[in-house]
């Protein structure tokens, strides 16, 4: 269905929005989505520290599984 837009259509979809929205909302709007995309990369990329952190957490201490030895009397 939207294969076949072009670069006319969307020219025409850009001024419609323009004049509906009006400057001022539309570049407020773009500003929000640009706090957003941040928040999310900021997000995924703490996400994938906290996991390689909790994999080396699990792995030291898969290390210490063996019971310490007692002093053989």
């Amino acid at each position: 269905m939207l294969n076949n837009i072009g670069l006319p259509g969307l020219l025409l979809i850009a001024i419609v929005v323009l004049v509906l929205f009006g400057r001022g909302k539309i570049s407020s709007l773009m500003g929000e989505v640009g706090k957003g995309i941040t928040s999310f990369k900021k997000g995924v990329n703490e996400g994938s520290k906290e996991l390689e952190e909790d994999a080396a957490d699990v792995a030291d201490a898969a290390k210490d599984v063996t019971p310490a030895e007692k002093d053989k009397v």
